[in-house]
Parts: C-alpha cells; sequence; structure tokens
C-alpha cells in the first residue's frame, strides 16, 4: 500500500492533480481528503460561523484523521466523516465507507502541518500556484459549492486564508518530496509524479506495507 500526501494552499490545484491520479490508476486508488475530518463546529451561532478560521491546523480533528489512516493501512475499513461547509458541523446520520488500495491519497491544505500524519506517508507533494491564481479559483468555488457571496469571499481570503497560508501552508512546502508548480496544469511534474508511482507499485514491497 502507498500513501501520498497532497498538500498545497487554498486553490492552488490539488483536486486537478488527484483527478488526474484517479484517470490513471482507476479502482487502485482511494482519496481521503482532509476537509472531511474539520472539528464539528454546529453549535457555533451563524456569526460565528462567518468568522470560523478553516485555515488554522487546530480546525482539524488530526487524531480522527491519522487513527482512520492507521486502519487503512491494516487493511481495514473505515467510515469517512461527511463535513457540510454550510452548517460548519459532521453529518449524524452519514458516513462514507472506504474500503483500503493500492494507493491511498490523503489530500488536504494542511496535512503537512501534522508530523504524526506525515510520518504515515510514503510519497509527499506539494502542489504550488500563484497568489492571483490561488484567489479566483477561491471565489468560483466557495461562490458555486459553498453559497458565499463575492465580498464575503474577498474578506475571508485577506483576514483568514492568506494569513494563514503565509503562516502554516507555504512553510510546509520544505516537506515536500515532489513540487507541482503552476497549479495542476504542470503535465511534466505530474508525469515525474506519475512515474515515481508506478515505479513504487512495480516495487512489491511498497504494497506489502
Amino acid at each position: 500500500m502507498l500513501i501520498i500526501g497532497i498538500a498545497g494552499g487554498s486553490g492552488s490545484g490539488k483536486s486537478t492533480v488527484v483527478h488526474r491520479l484517479q484517470r490513471v490508476f482507476k479502482d487502485r486508488i482511494v482519496v481521503i481528503p482532509q476537509d472531511s475530518y474539520y472539528k464539528d463546529c454546529s453549535y457555533l451561532s451563524d456569526e460565528e460561523k462567518k468568522v470560523y478560521n478553516f485555515d488554522h491546523p487546530n480546525a482539524i480533528d488530526f487524531d480522527l484523521l491519522c487513527s482512520q489512516l492507521e486502519q487503512i493501512k491494516k487493511g481495514e475499513a473505515i467510515e469517512q466523516p461527511v463535513y457540510s461547509y454550510i452548517t460548519c458541523g459532521r453529518s449524524k446520520d452519514e458516513t462514507i465507507h472506504v474500503e483500503p488500495a493500492d494507493i491511498i491519497i490523503v489530500e488536504g491544505i494542511l496535512i503537512f502541518t501534522c508530523q504524526k500524519l506525515m510520518k504515515q506517508m510514503d510519497i509527499k507533494v506539494y502542489v504550488d500556484a500563484d497568489d492571483d491564481d490561488r484567489l479566483s479559483r477561491i471565489m468560483e468555488r466557495d461562490i458555486a459549492e459553498r453559497g458565499k457571496d463575492v465580498k464575503a469571499v474577498i474578506k475571508r481570503y485577506n483576514e483568514t486564508v492568506k494569513p494563514m497560508h503565509l503562516q502554516f501552508i507555504a512553510p510546509s512546502k520544505r516537506y515536500a518530496d515532489i513540487i507541482v508548480p503552476q497549479g495542476g496544469h504542470n503535465h511534466v511534474a505530474i508525469n515525474i509524479l506519475l512515474a515515481t508511482i508506478e515505479k513504487a507499485l512495480n516495487d512489491k514491497t511498497w504494497l506489502k506495507k
């Protein structure tokens, strides 16, 4: 089993890289998104939810993420939480059943801020992108998928996303084994990543870990 961590700033193109890997490796790959492991904050007031800092490591339930990743490495299925950005809470009635696979991808902006989680990874990838490109993707995503308006997105970017990126996410790039510049559109870097994964998979000792 090969554990791959894919980190990078919000809107950097991590999902594009993940989708490319899924197209190539198909049913040999399982994705565990960091976003499923946000701590439940449904108890907060509407005003408090508006200013909640999703970009700080303390927002993530790393204990649960590490525990479930350890389970899946042992060949056990997990029940992945379902998190809603609208309610800022986890679903009490729904989980996602995840079976082990040859390749496990852990994807998220903060995954390289947790040493315990990083120690479980075999390959660490950082997806990099210019700030302007990231902001445009964040705006498009948050408006379309999370019910935000332009003013709210820009306010959140300036007050939490950008400063947290500079404090926690950008410095975590130094832990990466492979850096993918220009987001998910750098085909050369992605091809290098694909070749690295193929080589690891062909080494049968990886699959026995």
